[in-house]
């Protein structure tokens, strides 16, 4: 069997708008099949209590474990607020070049806003796309405007754009 699809797995409860929303733009983006497939239930596991939130890269090894055969690349959604020991939080995480990654809509989603729903889904699927491109071995961009800049802010998010550059987009196409 070749490994072809993107997983695209909510972890907890991830509105079904989110996890569609995800799974349109990166097959879009990526020109690769995806499906959706809840693989955790949780991420307790992965919880830090000194913290408050849940440590990714524990979340990202127990992803590793339980992937399907089929799957090329996996992107996990929860809502669970993520960090590695060094930030004081990710919006998401991903293996370089290896098979997992995850996102958090903990930081992404505004709930303060009226109309605030396309501006949430422009967030999700940058950030989707950045930690899904992280696996495909693409590093971090000093285009402004790419899907693979790394940002601290969420104003950096939102004046990034929902496309790769061209250098990345040639690294991305050398990769696949």
């Amino acid at each position: 069997m070749k490994k072809t699809d993107i997983i695209i797995s909510p972890i907890g409860k991830i509105s079904p708008w989110i996890s569609e929303a995800i799974a349109k733009e990166i097959r879009e983006i990526f020109k690769l099949p995806t499906r959706i497939m809840p693989l955790l239930s949780d991420v307790f596991f992965a919880h830090d209590s000194q913290r408050n939130q849940y440590h990714s890269t524990k979340i990202l090894d127990a992803l590793e474990n339980c992937a399907p055969k089929e799957c090329i690349k996996l992107l996990a959604v929860t809502r669970e607020d993520l960090f590695i020991p060094i930030l004081t939080h990710v919006y998401g995480e991903a293996k370089l070049g290896g098979l997992p990654s995850i996102i958090s809509i903990s930081r992404l989603i505004e709930y303060t806003e009226i109309d605030s729903r396309e501006k949430n889904r422009s967030r999700i699927v940058k950030e989707a796309a950045h930690e899904l491109g992280h696996t495909f071995d693409l590093r971090h961009c000093p285009d402004h405007t790419c899907i693979m800049h790394y940002c601290r802010k969420i104003e950096e998010v939102d004046q990034k754009s929902e496309q790769f550059c061209r250098y990345c987009k040639i690294l991305l196409s050398d990769y696949i």
